[in-house]
């Protein structure tokens, strides 16, 4: 009897440890545990990301027509004010759902503008135009001029130069008719011109072809996209001189001089587009992996289309490659063919030899063939120097430079004359095809990389979402609006920029190791590794609590049965 209370107390302490026990564990220790173990995921703007496909792309270019003296009656010219008239053209294609509006503004020129324009040339008239005002990125002038002009040749109804400008003459001014009906008359020409020297629809439907069908493409749009290299910060340019036969031939290139003077200035004009590095390599004893075959109708060796392909990868392993730059490399060699293959000669499907001895390769480079056999006789004493002619090697290159990096041929139409672009290797209005062509294809990257991350950390929850990768997905997204708004507006500089800001936050948050961390980590793994550490200290406390549950239950049963 004495003991029964003592018993008591040790009881009541016991059962209110096990509970107090219990609640750190329930209160306390589990939901630490799950903290202490949960993947971390930082906020991203999924409603934003969902809404990128959603969102349509409308393209804008301002185009200014200039109406120069003698084009217009005096009647219409006092109609036509110095300031704008703007008309706004939409177009739709139903679809794609991408939108084009042209905003064409009429003035007519000034006296400097006149005076520009009664240069003896048309080259020189493009110049002096170009001195008086810089057109904007993106923008197309084309300024009207009598049918009575000497700057244009016979037959040529328009003259695209090598700036942002063009020379149209006709006579539809002549006319009886108000200003309505000129510019209606006018419209047609005005629109040829600018689907010239601006973006055409194939080229955009090209640069979205990860998003498009191959039956919404032409075969040529798809071929130049495909021929192209893709978008990227920067590119190397590695420029290789394949010697075979060193005993025959001692070859001599100034590349730098030529490079300087042939390739930089094309690499100046694409500094907006991409940062350019260019090395050089003479490589000896550096063979082709086909051997020619001797066609004697010709006497010469000939390379046909059928094997060209397999000669880029035997020269490939010996081109090395850039490992301090993650950029993609476009190659060009100059190969010179030993004695006993020379000359070389590559010829096409149709069996016709190429006129520039060279081919190239979709997204690589490209290789030319060097003949000189014709520069030496027989009698010459080994080995022979040879001064290659940078020109006419760099003239290749630089056509092969300009179509792997995107710039496409135009194709003008009937009665057009375009100006060649010099030793810029670029004319303006290229440059903005170009521009136009990649800033769409970095929006449709960014917006597929984003799309695809999404979906990714969506579908699979244990993947780690650090706060870096948050604000990359969030610069992106920001970036893609911007580029969006900009090429709404007519801004291609900006539009370019913001794309570009918008493809390498994409494809850093893409490409992030941090995403990796936890990828084989999932919650099965997770219960089967702390359950062992846990269930032994958890099976006493359970207990207790059962215990403790059946004596308040007895408890209960006792106190109702004294009643009873």
């Amino acid at each position: 009897i004495l003991l029964k209370p003592l018993i008591m107390k040790i009881t009541r302490r016991g059962r209110n440890a096990a509970l107090a026990i219990a609640a750190v564990v329930i209160v306390v220790g589990i939901p630490l545990w799950w903290k202490t173990t949960e993947t971390y995921r930082a906020w991203l703007p999924f409603s934003q990301i969902g809404e990128l496909d959603s969102l349509q792309l409308q393209l804008s270019v301002e185009v200014e027509v200039v109406f120069s003296r003698g084009t217009l009656i005096p009647e219409l010219q006092k109609k036509v004010p110095l300031t704008e008239t703007r008309e706004q053209e939409h177009q739709v294609d139903a679809k794609t759902g991408l939108q084009y509006r042209y905003e064409t503004k009429y003035r007519t020129a000034t006296i400097m503008e006149d005076d520009a324009l009664n240069q003896p040339t048309a080259q020189e008239a493009d110049l002096s135009l170009h001195m008086l005002s810089e057109s904007a990125c993106g923008s197309v002038v084309v300024y009207i001029i009598p049918e009575t002009s000497t700057l244009l040749p016979e037959g040529v109804t328009v003259y695209v130069g090598q700036r942002r400008t063009a020379l149209l003459r006709t006579t539809v001014f002549q006319g009886r008719g108000g200003l309505k009906e000129v510019l209606s008359a006018l419209h047609p020409l005005v629109k040829q011109v600018v689907d010239t020297m601006s973006f055409s629809h194939q080229d955009i439907l090209a640069s979205l072809s990860d998003r498009m069908r191959a039956g919404q493409i032409s075969k040529e749009s798809l071929a130049d996209s495909m021929r192209a290299i893709k978008s990227s910060p920067g590119y190397e340019i590695t420029f290789s001189l394949l010697n075979p036969d060193p005993k025959s031939h001692s070859l001599h290139w100034d590349i730098e001089g030529a490079v300087h003077s042939y390739i930089q200035p094309l690499l100046d004009k694409l500094t907006p587009i991409a940062n350019f590095s260019v090395d050089s390599q003479i490589l000896y004893y550096a063979v082709l992996g086909v051997n020619p075959r001797f066609d004697n109708s010709v006497s010469a060796y000939t390379l046909n289309a059928d094997s060209l392909a397999h000669v880029i990868n035997p020269v490939e392993a010996r081109l090395g490659s850039n490992a301090a730059s993650s950029n993609p490399v476009l190659n060009f060699l100059l190969y010179v063919p030993d004695a006993r293959h020379s000359p070389l000669f590559i010829r096409d499907r149709s069996q016709k030899e190429v006129p520039s001895n060279a081919f190239h390769s979709p997204r690589w480079g490209g290789i030319m063939v060097y003949n000189v056999n014709d520069m030496y006789d027989s009698k010459a004493e080994f080995p022979v120097d040879i001064d290659i002619s940078m020109a006419k090697v760099m003239g290749v290159f630089l056509a092969q430079l300009r179509l792997l990096l995107g710039v496409q041929k135009t194709q003008p139409p009937p009665g057009f004359l375009l100006q060649s672009p010099g030793s810029a290797g670029l004319a303006d209005w290229e440059l903005d095809r170009l521009l136009w062509s990649r800033s769409v294809e970095n929006v449709a990257t960014a917006s597929t990389t984003i799309t695809s991350l999404a979906q990714l950390l969506d579908q699979i929850s244990n993947i780690v979402i650090n706060d870096n990768i948050a604000q990359q997905v969030s610069s992106a997204v920001m970036s893609l609006h911007a580029a969006l708004a900009e090429l709404e507006v007519g801004d291609l500089a900006l539009a370019l920029q913001y794309s570009q800001e918008a493809i390498l936050a994409s494809e850093k948050a893409f490409f992030d190791p941090s995403l990796l961390h936890l990828l084989y980590f999932p919650d099965d793994q997770k219960f089967a590794i702390y359950i062992p550490l846990f269930l032994p200290m958890c099976v006493p406390i359970v207990l207790s609590l059962l215990k403790i549950g059946n004596e308040v239950r007895q408890r209960r049963a006792d106190k109702l049965a004294k009643r009873d």
